[in-house]
């Protein structure tokens, strides 16, 4: 069979548009080129994609079976020359962005939401740890870049791109002793089990304040065994502001606490590894939503 991309392409048209006259206009070419084309597209393919007979041409029974296979071909046609554009250019073909499960949520599902729009073509994988366990990754290149909370010296290979900064908030349940006392100090802390963060590993931790602490590797797993009254914990305040955990949990004072209670959030790539066009609009649309107080509202 020797058809031609351009044949198939008159008669996707002119199926779309109804006429063999309005494909032609939209292809910018006379109707008798693109009457030719289909005319040898059904010599070639042995038998007719349209019956004739009526005032516009209609698709026979084989004509629409072929109808669909021409546009998966056309289809793939573009997939295949808009690859070779991003190769050509440089975009990234494909991506793994690393992020703390503690991230505020709904603001980076917007952001993947507007990846996917913008870089249709792009192979997104999105995987999800807790502290260190990003760093990690991206510094043995799993990951190519991270969204991390940054709470301690990160691996001299990677750089750090600050995007602000959460609050952590001191969370108990209702039902706990110690949502008797507004402002506990670490005397009263100290009698009642910790929850604290580590990293998935087990490399890294936070520090505990109580004697008696279990490590968790999820903020949010810890607020949902400090809403069963297990014990009480540090997290930050957008997991606390959550409307799932609404009415679940008391928020506690921190002015007895002497760590800092502040946890810097930001982007971790490798220094020694250039990013392409995406990483870099990604930054910046980070650095926006932050800037806007996007990612405090959630």
């Amino acid at each position: 069979m020797n058809w031609t991309l351009y044949q198939l392409e008159a008669f996707v048209l002119s199926v779309n548009h109804g006429s063999f006259s309005a494909a032609a206009r939209k292809l910018g070419r006379a109707q008798s080129r693109i009457s030719t084309a289909i005319a040898n597209l059904e010599v070639d393919l042995g038998f007719e994609l349209f019956d004739r007979s009526a005032k516009l041409p209609v698709l026979t029974k084989h004509g629409e079976d072929m109808f669909i296979q021409a546009q998966a071909v056309l289809e793939q046609c573009q997939r295949l020359e808009s690859r070779a554009m991003t190769l050509n250019t440089g975009q990234e073909i494909a991506l793994t962005v690393a992020m703390d499960e503690a991230v505020p949520v709904n603001a980076f599902e917007l952001l993947f939401e507007q990846v996917a729009i913008q870089f249709p073509l792009l192979k997104l994988t999105i995987i999800n740890g807790s502290r260190d366990d990003i760093a990690s990754w991206v510094d043995e290149g799993k990951a190519d870049m991270g969204i991390v909370f940054h709470v301690r010296e990160l691996p001299g290979s990677l750089e750090f791109m600050s995007i602000g900064q959460f609050r952590q908030s001191l969370i108990v349940s209702p039902k706990h002793a110690l949502a008797k006392i507004p402002s506990p100090k670490i005397a009263d802390l100290n009698q009642y089990r910790q929850l604290v963060i580590r990293d998935r590993v087990g490399d890294s931790q936070a520090k505990a304040l109580s004697p008696n602490h279990w490590y968790i590797d999820s903020y949010y797993y810890m607020t949902a065994l400090v809403i069963r009254g297990v014990g009480w914990a540090l997290v930050p305040e957008h997991v606390v502001n959550a409307e799932w955990y609404s009415g679940d949990v008391v928020e506690l004072s921190t002015e007895y606490i002497p760590d800092p209670l502040l946890v810097e959030m930001g982007v971790v790539n490798r220094r020694d590894k250039a990013y392409g066009p995406v990483m870099e609009w990604i930054f910046i649309e980070i650095e926006s939503m932050f800037k806007s107080n996007k990612l405090q509202n959630y």
